[in-house]
């Protein structure tokens, strides 16, 4: 009885694991704090249920520090009009967005602006945060 718990174990991890992944707006981000960052993307991840992009942003120092920039997912970024052609590594991206509670370089994408000129509302539907575009 006791061996058949165990290896029960493993496969409720496995259910739990999506759900931690997905969060609220305030859960990781804070809204009193917005942020611009100006940098060439250097990574990006098309992932869900959030994709991420990295900036190589130069910093009042003149050094160059690499941010990590979250946003909605594949599907909710493609509604909006963001492909995933539309930018490579080497492209200049402006983005806004709200700092990380804990101060890491990472913050909440919530509205960029692609090397074409098109703004797309970044953040996660239903997350929450300020400018929730719930529909996606």
């Amino acid at each position: 009885m006791k061996l058949a718990h165990l290896m029960a174990l493993p496969l409720a991890l496995l259910t739990v694991a999506p759900a931690l992944a997905h969060h609220s707006f305030s859960a990781e981000f804070d809204g009193k704090k917005p942020v611009r960052l100006v940098g060439k993307i250097s990574k990006i991840e098309w992932t869900n249920p959030h994709s991420y992009f990295y900036l190589e942003v130069a910093g009042r120092d003149g050094k160059t520090a690499t941010w990590a920039c979250e946003s909605g997912g594949p599907g909710a970024l493609s509604r909006r009009g963001w492909k995933k052609g539309d930018v490579k590594i080497g492209d200049t991206l402006i983005v806004d967005g709200y700092l990380a509670k804990d101060g890491a370089h990472l913050i909440d994408a919530r509205r960029l602006k692609l090397p074409d000129g098109r703004q797309i509302y970044g953040g996660t539907p239903g997350d929450g945060g300020p400018g929730d575009n719930a529909n996606g």
